[in-house]
């Protein structure tokens, strides 16, 4: 290895024009410990980048890095002088943190929607925004190395807030407009040195007059897009498909919503008349849903045979301020007031009290309601729908609901049939079940053909209502994702036993044949997820069993 005889405490090496190393010292040497003479320097160095000017040039080698200075000796020879350091890398990132929070900093300036001017203690400007520009109307780079005193000769500033900055060393706010004619808030803030005093003052910009249109047009957005909003539901209510929002299948209960869109926004009552459990409170939801009366007021119910007669009143009409021992101070409204310009729902209304039967026709005929202990009435404007699974007019004849109040009720009624009476229904509605199911609980369940053949042959004396509840009660209670016939509650298996056996009473003889034939292959279909798979059970071909399957409108699990 060649050594450079130059008595320096810093590592030093001669390079060819190309970078090939011709010389090291000893310095150099002990530094990198191994041998260099002819090598590269970019087999030397890991990194090795050099200025422009070729004065400088950075090496990094294992841990360590070196700032060279580069000395041209001849035509073809640079001597390299540097030093190692281990801190250099340390210098480098925080170099390198500081030019990006520079960076930021600028950017947030530059982005700021109010016009930022920065000036030193002289009332030099050194920086603005491009924001200035549009509140002044001057471009940015005109302020910069002016005075704040210049500007105001020039009649660009009316008054300088740093000049007051300066003087004061406490933020200033005025109030003054511009050349542009617009008025401008003006606030400026000092900022300090480690001596406590103000070596810049930053100026914060804000177009008011801008901000006050802003401001109006806002509130003129707002206000149209509320009668916006408001005609858009009003539209919804009188164009939206109606029945979308439930689920019908049968001409029976298709007849029934129609009669019920018909008298939406006809004021009068309506008596709904069911069995429990048939769907009266979704019927009577659903008119109060397309009616007017929707973005008016609102939808209250009460169950009149849920509630205590001697609360049931209270509860109704309301009452005054003491009007009662323990009554509220007060008072309190009763849900007739509640719902005034909207729908009060009153389910079971065959269990009122006669007392309070004087008190509803009262009502209904006078549209005003008195509450307990006031000496006036308040006059209201409530839509009534009653409902109940009583035959009211058997309880006329009895004297236990008034004549009165009957025919008050009785101007709309609508009649809903059991389920039974309606099967079409069954098996859109277990669907309809069985998805809300899935998605409540987070689940994947389907139902068997056979058990969707069970469902829609069961008799369902509690209607809807225990047609939901058993849905989601195999949904949680089925570990299978599949719910069988298997799978129902003993009660059920009870009724599918003696539902399987095929009566010849009321049937023909093709008919029975058609029954069994169909039951045969729903029960193998449990067992099965290819057609081919049933062909084999049921000892038959595969295109039998396809045609089979499309008479008798089945389709397997696996396949679609």
């Amino acid at each position: 290895m060649n050594i450079v005889e130059i008595d320096v405490a810093f590592p030093t090496f001669i390079t060819n024009k190309s970078g090939g190393i011709l010389e090291v010292n000893e310095v150099m040497k002990q530094q990198l410990g191994i041998e260099v003479c002819d090598k590269h320097v970019s087999d030397v160095f890991s990194e090795w980048s050099v200025s422009k000017d070729r004065c400088l040039a950075l090496g990094k080698m294992r841990e360590f890095s070196c700032v060279f200075i580069i000395q041209r000796l001849s035509e073809d020879r640079y001597m390299c002088a540097g030093v190692f350091s281990q801190e250099i890398d340390y210098i480098l990132n925080e170099i390198d943190v500081l030019q990006k929070m520079n960076r930021h900093l600028d950017a947030v300036i530059e982005n700021s929607y109010d016009g930022i001017y920065i000036t030193d203690r002289e009332g030099k400007t050194i920086k603005t925004n491009s924001a200035i520009e549009r509140i002044t109307g001057i471009p940015k780079h005109y302020y910069i190395g002016k005075n704040v005193d210049d500007l105001i000769k020039r009649g660009i500033l009316e008054s300088s807030v740093s000049q007051r900055v300066l003087e004061q060393k406490k933020s200033v706010s005025l109030v003054q407009p511009n050349r542009a004619g617009k008025e401008t808030l003006l606030t400026g803030s000092p900022i300090f040195n480690d001596d406590g005093e103000v070596e810049a003052v930053v100026t914060n910009i804000r177009d008011l007059s801008e901000l006050m249109e802003l401001q109006t047009a806002l509130r003129k957005a707002n206000e149209l897009n509320k009668s916006y909003q408001k005609e858009i539901e009003r539209l919804k209510g009188n164009q939206e498909n109606a029945f979308s929002q439930i689920v019908i299948n049968s001409e029976k209960m298709r007849q029934l919503y129609e009669v019920a869109e018909r008298v939406l926004n006809v004021d009068t009552t309506i008596l709904i008349l069911g069995q429990t459990g048939v769907g009266k409170d979704v019927l009577a939801k659903f008119i109060y849903n397309q009616s007017n009366r929707r973005m008016q007021g609102k939808f209250i119910k009460v169950n009149c045979g849920a509630i205590p007669p001697d609360l049931l009143e209270s509860e109704l009409f309301g009452y005054e301020g003491g009007a009662f021992t323990g009554a509220n101070k007060q008072g309190k409204p009763g849900l007739f007031e509640l719902a005034d310009m909207g729908v009060l729902f009153l389910d079971e209304v065959g269990e009122l009290p006669l007392n309070l039967q004087v008190k509803l026709l009262r009502v209904i005929q006078e549209r005003e309601v008195q509450r307990i202990g006031a000496v006036k009435s308040k006059k209201i404007n409530v839509r009534i729908i009653a409902a109940t699974n009583r035959d009211l007019r058997g309880m006329v004849a009895d004297g236990t609901f008034r004549e009165d109040l009957f025919y008050r009720l009785n101007v709309i009624p609508i009649s809903i049939p059991p389920l039974a009476e309606r099967r079409e229904d069954i098996v859109p509605l277990v669907s309809y079940f069985l998805q809300s199911m899935n998605e409540r609980y987070e689940l994947n369940k389907s139902i068997s053909e056979e058990l969707r053949s069970f469902l829609y042959q069961y008799h369902w004396p509690g209607n809807i209502r225990e047609l939901s509840n058993l849905v989601e009660r195999l949904v949680l209670l089925t570990q299978d994702n599949v719910i069988m016939i298997k799978h129902l509650p003993p009660e059920y298996q009870t009724d599918f036993l003696s539902s399987s056996s095929i009566s010849l009473d009321s049937v023909t003889l093709k008919e029975a044949i058609e029954r069994a034939e169909k039951q045969a292959i729903v029960c193998a279909m449990e067992h099965c997820t290819t057609t081919y798979e049933l062909a084999q059970r049921l000892d038959t071909s595969q295109p039998t069993v396809v045609r089979k399957l499309k008479k008798y409108n089945l389709s397997l699990q696996g396949e679609s």
